[in-house]
């Protein structure tokens, strides 16, 4: 006798996104793993007593998405301290401060993240004198999106001043503007981290945000944190509502190696990932390693976070210790360099090595990329920044349609995996910008874009045998959608009407 289901999810359009996608009515789910996908008169026979039957009412069924690339804690710290993601102009940024200002205890730092002067319509950081126009009592940061520019008060330039590399201090007639970039940034988010119990509030609230996004597993890039344990103990505690993949930077791999762990290690919803590293910036921190300059700035062509050799380096050892590794390289130089690196590599195991962005790669690098299976895990929602009058214009004049050209990478055959670096973390959003980006060589399908943000995202995982279709045996994640992102124009603005993780309901919007 067949044993009944747990979960019978039923009307629906259920869209498989194998190859080719099929379209189903129901699928059925028994400790967490899909059991059945089909019609569903043909599935009402594994209804039981205790079957949870869901009706979704002609909703759009998909797997769950796997968000690459992201920080969850930063997803987490836009939730609990000021959002300046949302701010429209350089005065709605401040004033979101100054909110944050007037209920955080005297003398207590104010934090805000998420910056994006482009979307101002300026080309310009905020400064001190910005900050100090808060008038807060302690000290005040604002946190660019990307994570590599932080602008600081002249209270919080007191405080870290001391512990901050000359080099990443920005300063006009000598003296400092405020802005810090690179390593001068990150000495400040490492001064601010949270303790244990901080990390935990940030990380439920990030964990609700993105399952109200459809989002079912994530791979997160922890540095120093207590994420690990949080996140841990959440599964022990049977309150996490995602798949975590840890992503440790590179300066935990002697601890990981010591403990006798590498990639794949882990049960339960949390298991270890890849070891991430910086090799250069950013274009909006105009650190990103081009060959060519800055539009704006004729003197200026990036920085090495981490050099060529040093790169080698730990990629050797990484790889030594059984660790799949995923280098952040965005400028064009940087790109270059990292493919060479793993061209070296390329005819080891399937390490699956990963290269984070890869937003100025160029056609002969591309091409390397998919001579040497290296997984190419991108940002779709980058495409905000490339039109005319954009971020990209502004820092790389006429290059602008040279940045993520999604579509371009995928008919060279690379293994594509979407994540959002949580600007913003919401997967709709990132299909909405790679099915409308400005050029064919940067567009993808609705199809394509999908099944980069599922199947891609699990496969740079080492899921795709688990996550990323709708198929018997694999798990119960998925997510149902009030629209069919095939039919409308505006992707971005379908709602999420539920989310599933390994067959438990984590969001229901109905």
């Amino acid at each position: 006798m067949t044993a009944a289901a747990d979960l019978l999810v039923t009307n629906a359009e259920v869209h498989t996104l194998t190859r080719p996608d099929e379209t189903h009515e129901a699928v059925a789910v028994r400790d967490g793993r899909i059991v059945r996908v089909g019609d569903a008169y043909e599935l009402e026979f594994l209804a039981g007593v205790d079957t949870r039957t869901l009706d979704l009412g002609g909703r759009v069924l998909l797997p769950g998405f796997v968000d690459a690339h992201t920080h969850l804690d930063v997803v987490g710290r836009k939730r609990v301290h000021a959002d300046l993601s949302t701010a429209e102009s350089r005065d709605e940024a401040l004033d979101a401060l100054r909110d944050r200002a007037a209920v955080v205890d005297a003398g207590d730092p104010v934090l805000g993240f998420g910056y994006d002067e482009s979307a101002w319509g300026e080309n310009a950081y905020l400064t001190r004198t910005d900050l100090d126009a808060v008038d807060a009592a302690g000290p005040v940061v604002a946190v660019r999106e990307d994570l590599h520019v932080a602008s600081l008060s002249s209270a919080a330039l007191a405080r870290f001043g001391d512990d901050l590399p000359a080099s990443g201090v920005r300063r006009e007639g000598g003296e400092p503007t405020g802005v810090v970039v690179e390593a001068a940034a990150e000495v400040v988010l490492d001064a601010l981290a949270p303790d244990r119990a901080g990390t935990e509030t940030l990380l439920r609230a990030a964990q609700e945000y993105a399952n109200a996004r459809g989002v079912t597993t994530v791979h997160d890039m922890v540095q120093r944190s207590h994420a690990p344990r949080v996140y841990r103990d959440l599964d022990a505690a049977d309150e996490l509502t995602l798949r975590v993949r840890l992503n440790y930077w590179a300066d935990h791999l002697d601890a990981l190696v010591e403990t006798g762990l590498r990639t794949n290690h882990g049960d339960g919803l949390v298991r270890v990932g890849a070891i991430k590293t910086f090799t250069d910036g950013s274009l909006g921190g105009r650190t990103a390693k081009l060959s060519e300059p800055y539009a704006d700035a004729p003197d200026e062509r990036g920085e090495w976070s981490v050099t060529p050799a040093a790169f080698r380096k730990l990629l050797d050892g990484a790889e030594a210790a059984g660790f799949q590794v995923a280098a952040h390289a965005i400028g064009d130089e940087a790109v270059d360099e990292v493919v060479d690196a793993f061209a070296d590599r390329s005819a080891t195991a399937d390490t699956r090595h990963r290269i984070e962005h890869a937003e100025l790669a160029s056609d002969d690098a591309i091409d390397r990329v998919a001579d040497c299976g290296v997984v190419a895990s991108v940002q779709p929602n980058f495409h905000r920044w490339a039109g005319e009058g954009g971020l990209y214009a502004d820092r790389l004049g006429d290059r602008r349609t040279e940045t993520n050209r999604l579509g371009r990478l995928a008919d060279a055959g690379i293994h594509l995996a979407f994540g959002s670096d949580c600007m913003p973390l919401d997967p709709l959003f990132g299909v909405h910008h790679a099915v409308d980006a400005p050029t064919d060589a940067q567009r993808l399908d609705v199809t394509e874009a999908l099944r980069a943000y599922t199947l891609g995202s699990a496969y740079a995982g080492f899921d795709e045998d688990r996550l990323g279709t709708v198929e018997p045996g694999k798990c119960a994640d998925f997510v149902a959608l009030d629209e069919s992102p095939w039919v409308v124009d505006d992707i971005a603005a379908i709602d999420v009407a539920v989310t599933v993780v390994d067959g438990r309901i984590v969001h229901d919007a109905r």
